[in-house]
Order: C-alpha cells, then sequence, then structure tokens
C-alpha cells in the first residue's frame, strides 16, 4: 500500500501511448531517470522487505504465517506510532531525542490517572495527549525561539523526563493497568467484516486519491503519467489490502492497533501533502531563511511540529501500556527511542530535512519489526539483532546520502 502513496511527486514526464508494452517501457525509463537523479522513493525499502522476509521464511517455515504476521503488526504499532512524530521532526531537518522518555512519562501518567486516582479512561487519554502536546511545544519553543539546537534541547528532555517519569511511578515502578477499554487498543481484533470494509476502502480511497491527482494535473496543464500506470499501482494496493485482510481474518483478525497506526499514517499523510501546514514544513524543512522571507512563520510551524512529535509519543505510550498492561519504568526505554528514529530514517525520509514521507514510518517499523520478530523466531541473542539493525540504519543513511548527492548533481536540490 505504501509503494505509491510514499512517493512526493508523479513522474517527471508524462508516458507515451502504445498499450501495456509502451507504457511498461516508458515506465522503465522513467524509473531509470529518477533513480540517476537520486529520486528512490520507496522503492529500496519494499525490496529490504522482500529480502527479509523471503529469508526468515526460508529459516522458519512459520515467518509468514497468519499468526505470526499479526504478531508482528502488534509488535510494530507503538514503535510506528512514535515513529511518525520522528518523521515530521525530520522533515524540519531536526531532530527529537525525547519521544521514548515523553511516551514513558505519559504512560506512567496514565496508569496513575486510571488505577491510583480513579479516572475515566477516556479523561486520563485526554490528559496524556495534551501533556505530550505541552512537552513537545516546550521543547520546541525552546529550540525555535530561545535558538538552543534541538539536538541539545531534546537530549535534556531525554534525561528530564525520564526523571519525571520515576517519579511519577514512585518507589514501586510499575503500575499495573487493566482498565478494559486501554486493553482493547493493542488486545483486540475487528470482526471479519470490519476488515474488510477497511481493506476495500483503503484501496478505493487510494484509487480516489490517484484517479483525482490524474485528473489535476492535466487539467493544469502538467506531464502526468498515462492512466495505464495509474490503474496498475491502483491494482497492486488493491492486491496488497485484499491479501492482508484475508491472511490477517484467518487468525483472529486485523488488530485494532494496526487499525489505529494505519489511520494514524494516512491521516498525517494527508496533513503534509494536501494542506498549507504539510507544505510549510516541507519549505521550512528545505530553506529555513527563504521560507521565513516568503511570509512563513517558522517559529509556529517548528513548535506546531514538535508539539506534534509529543503527541505521536503520548500515543505510542499508550499503545504500550495497552499491550503491556502496565505502565513501568521499561516503557518507551531501551531501544525503543533509536528504534523509532531508525524507522522514520530507514523508511526513507532524509536526515537533511524538507524531503520524505510520513508512509516511511510505517515501512520502517515493519523493517525493524520484521528483522527482530524475525531474529526472535531464529532465538538469536540480542547482540546480533543490534548489530543487523545498526547495520540496516548504516545502509539507510548511506542510501540518503547519495540519494542527495545525486539530485544535486541533477539540479534539484
Amino acid at each position: 500500500m505504501a509503494a505509491g502513496l510514499s512517493e512526493q511527486t508523479p513522474l517527471d514526464e508524462a508516458v507515451p501511448k502504445g498499450g501495456l508494452a509502451g507504457a511498461g517501457r516508458a515506465l522503465a525509463s522513467a524509473g531509470l531517470q529518477r533513480l540517476r537523479q537520486g529520486e528512490l522513493g520507496s522503492l529500496p525499502v519494499i525490496v529490504g522487505l522482500i529480502i527479509i522476509w523471503g529469508y526468515f521464511e526460508s529459516q522458519q517455515g512459520v515467518y509468514l504465517s497468519a499468526r505470526n504476521l499479526s504478531n508482528l503488526v502488534l509488535q510494530i504499532a507503538s514503535t510506528g506510532a512514535v515513529a511518525i512524530g520522528i518523521v515530521m521532526v525530520l522533515l524540519l531537518g531536526e531532530i527529537d531525542l525525547s519521544v521514548g522518555s515523553v511516551a514513558g512519562l505519559c504512560s506512567a501518567i496514565l496508569g496513575v490517572l486510571i488505577v491510583n486516582t480513579g479516572w475515566p479512561w477516556w479523561a486520563a487519554i485526554i490528559v496524556i495527549l495534551f501533556t505530550g502536546a505541552a512537552v513537545g511545544a516546550f521543547q520546541g519553543a525552546w529550540f525555535a525561539v530561545v535558538g538552543v539546537p534541538s539536538f541539545v534541547v531534546t537530549l535534556a528532555g531525554f534525561l528530564g523526563w525520564q526523571g519525571v517519569q520515576l517519579r511519577v511511578l514512585g518507589s514501586t515502578g510499575t503500575v499495573n493497568v487493566f482498565e478494559p477499554h486501554i486493553g482493547a487498543i493493542a488486545q483486540s481484533y475487528l470482526p471479519d467484516y470490519w476488515g474488510w470494509i477497511i481493506g476495500v476502502g483503503a484501496a478505493g480511497g487510494y484509487a480516489l486519491t490517484v484517479l483525482t491527482e490524474q485528473a489535476r494535473r492535466r487539467r493544469a496543464g502538467l506531464p502526468a503519467p498515462p492512466i495505464v500506470v495509474a490503474f496498475f499501482r491502483i491494482a497492486v494496493v488493491a492486491v496488497i489490502a485484499v491479501a492482508s485482510v484475508e491472511i490477517l481474518n484467518s487468525f483472529s483478525g486485523v488488530p485494532t492497533a494496526g487499525v489505529i497506526l494505519l489511520g494514524l499514517v494516512i491521516f498525517f499523510s494527508v496533513v503534509m501533502t494536501r494542506t498549507k501546514f504539510g507544505r510549510y514544513v516541507f519549505a521550512v524543512g528545505g530553506n529555513a531563511e527563504a521560507a521565513r522571507r516568503a511570509g512563513i512563520n517558522v517559529v509556529r510551524i517548528r513548535i506546531a511540529v514538535f508539539a506534534l512529535a509529543g503527541v505521536m509519543a503520548a500515543i505510542g505510550g499508550l499503545i504500550f501500556v495497552s499491550r503491556l498492561t502496565a505502565a513501568s519504568t521499561q516503557t518507551g526505554a531501551g531501544t525503543f527511542l533509536l528504534e523509532a528514529i531508525a524507522a522514520a530514517v530507514i523508511g526513507g525520509t532524509s536526515l537533511f530535512g524538507g524531503r520524505g514521507s510520513v508512509w516511511s514510518a510505517l515501512l520502517g517499523a515493519l523493517v525493524i519489526g520484521s528483522v527482530a520478530n524475525g531474529l526472535d523466531l531464529l532465538a538469536q541473542p540480542p547482540e546480533i539483532k543490534y548489530m543487523v539493525e545498526g547495520a540496516i540504519l548504516g545502509a539507510a543513511v548511506t542510501v540518503d546520502a547519495v540519494s542527495r548527492r545525486g539530485r544535486a548533481a541533477a539540479g534539484r536540490g
């Protein structure tokens, strides 16, 4: 599904007529041109996923089973949600090292409010969402207004909010949360018919987006791929959507947490590509001074993006509590932060700002989760997992740097 949605620009030139064969040749030519210009899109990630899944399936025959794929969806939900916020921060050309601690803090507040003070679950969720937004906005203002580099600001947040988390949890360090509504977020599955409604709806929504963009570009006199190429992309997404629902329904159904993650990706993808705010984020990340001279309130955009990253960290903490039925000192700790950042980068978001897609959070989380899941099935020790994830991240950063040089050489920035 993300293969088409993650593209930020259509093909540079319209594909000439000539049937399927002609369209295929022109599409291949355009693809090679994009490759030379550093416009790799999500292709390296998709190829990497195919290789990862193929390898682990050959080593462990249950890797692509319905049960394991359902577990994989649950495993990446929390990381993927936080990675969405990281993607938006990276689009500014900045970094947020505090999201793991913010997720842990929000999870602690959630547990204490529900268990110790008896707050209703919905009110506790509202509080942690506002807490995440406030923390992010504070750090964003510290960076954007005061001028302290975001790396330093969020590094201070990484340490400071972790301390607040420990204080909130108290001496026990753990709060067990058995609230059924919270538990249902990561422990429930949709009925089969709802899975099909969502799958068909997602495919139909993508088809509408592609065809609308096609028509809009033609009305504006801009180059657009032929309709046969658009239908091919729609068909690929439809096949993936149908296959995913069919496989997950054969186990227990589509996990609710997976639907939440997909909904967040789609929502923020629309925000970043179809709204003025999203265009401003890309503009600030591409060249902050030029954006300022164009009349964009750079300070406000930066604060807003960091606030959104805080909200996504809170959601990640919520999913974490739901899955483990507890808020503890381990929530958001360990490699959680690094995996969220790695997911954003591996998915294709540039570290240099101004280029990327919210869909890269989902793709990157799939890569990180697939590797961890496969190595766990093979009973590999933690050091192997760290080395493999480090190698994948290094490869992703290298691809980003090479692509950037390719775009510079092609005069595309």
